[in-house]
């Protein structure tokens, strides 16, 4: 903002900023005055009188004609990109005369453009609703706060305007693609359920947390006979469950630095992943500035507003041994645990995926991404 624009703005706001056509009389009145200073025509004096008393009216009018409006703004719901975010705004004229000619701007953050429109008339003790739709090219968490009054009425001559300030949040989630299947994960169900089913059997040959009273219903493998013939009745082994660390949990590389693409590219892929997986197993998902999330609506905000190169948590790979890793670089696949997956969006020179060890998918950036997410292994 320039110095012009500055001085506009403050005079707006804390008195008037005379229009063209209020400088323009203002200059054929001083014109006036000096004419008749000159001549001592009296009728000059009368002329220069009456647009003086006009440009003093035309300044006082805006600003009573603001006041007593109230604003208040209507919650955003989310939307997913490329879909319409719906805004909406209520004007209350507290004042018991009407409003009219007023200028309304909702100043909204970037990638959207400020939105104005004008406003006929407000009828005394009354409200007035606009709503606006505009598309979210991406995803994002945009927040801004300030809304503009805007009035010259009745005369055109002076400019009010009015910040009010009402805080706004509009969450746009990523892409979510429709996965018909996924190899990729189905194959870390399995490898999952073999590690239940084999913690399962362990547990039965001796992992006992506490004994209990026997239930109809109970396995007979589970009751302990010993304990049973001390107490007189039937005492049955509770088993100490580990299950813990055995849920699929997605990560997204969010510490390290990637193309501004393809890092879209993989919040969608992280997006699509986790409501693919919340079919067959429960689901987590990891991000360097959230660590572990569970929930849709959690997932896709944070989703929404995650950034590359953000500060670490917790690194992902000591909670759980079913990781499903995004990333851009080839060198943190190494790190990761045996039965982890990973999709990589290779840099040039990136090593080969039979280098990589383990079991995942080299993204193509320039290809389709759901096509790829659903090829085999």
């Amino acid at each position: 903002m320039n110095l012009l624009e500055r001085i506009t703005t403050w005079l707006e706001t804390h008195w008037v900023n005379p229009a063209y056509s209020g400088w323009l009389m203002a200059v054929l009145a001083l014109f006036f005055f000096g004419a008749a200073t000159n001549t001592m025509a009296g009728w000059l004096y009368v002329i220069s009188g009456l647009m003086a008393a006009l440009l003093l009216l035309a300044a006082i009018w805006p600003v009573t004609n603001l006041r007593g409006l109230k604003l208040h703004r209507s919650p955003i719901l989310p939307v997913s990109a490329g879909d319409a975010v719906t805004l909406e705004l209520w004007i209350e004229n507290q004042s018991r005369q009407p409003k009219t000619l007023i200028l309304l701007q909702d100043e909204l953050p970037p990638p959207f453009e400020p939105i104005r429109t004008a406003v006929e008339q407000i009828p005394a003790q009354s409200r007035y609703c606009w709503t606006a739709s505009l598309m979210a090219p991406q995803r994002g968490i945009y927040r801004w706060q300030q809304v503009n009054l805007r009035t010259a009425a009745p005369l055109g001559l002076f400019w009010r305007r009015q910040q009010q300030t009402l805080s706004a949040k509009a969450v746009v989630y990523p892409t979510v693609l429709r996965l018909a299947d996924c190899p990729l994960v189905d194959s870390l169900g399995r490898d999952s359920l073999r590690l239940n089913q084999d913690a399962a059997r362990l547990a039965t040959e001796g992992l006992t947390r506490t004994l209990r009273p026997y239930r109809w219903g109970d396995s007979t493998k589970l009751i302990h006979w010993r304990s049973s013939a001390r107490y007189g009745d039937l005492r049955v082994r509770e088993l100490e469950t580990q299950s813990s660390g055995k849920d699929l949990i997605i990560g997204l590389d969010s510490e390290i630095v990637w193309n501004r693409d393809w890092f879209e590219q993989a919040v969608i892929a992280a997006a699509s992943l986790y409501f693919y997986s919340q079919r067959q197993q429960a689901v987590s998902l990891w991000t360097a500035q959230t660590g572990l999330l569970q929930g849709e609506m959690a997932v896709l905000e944070a989703l929404a507003g995650v950034q590359f190169a953000a500060a670490p948590a917790e690194p992902p790979q000591k909670l759980a041994q079913n990781l499903l890793w995004l990333t851009q670089s080839a060198s943190r696949i190494a790190e990761l645990p045996v039965h982890s997956r990973w999709l990589l969006w290779p840099e040039p020179g990136a090593a080969q995926r039979e280098m990589l060890g383990g079991s995942g998918i080299m993204i193509q950036p320039d290809q389709p991404l759901q096509p790829q997410l659903q090829i085999q292994l």
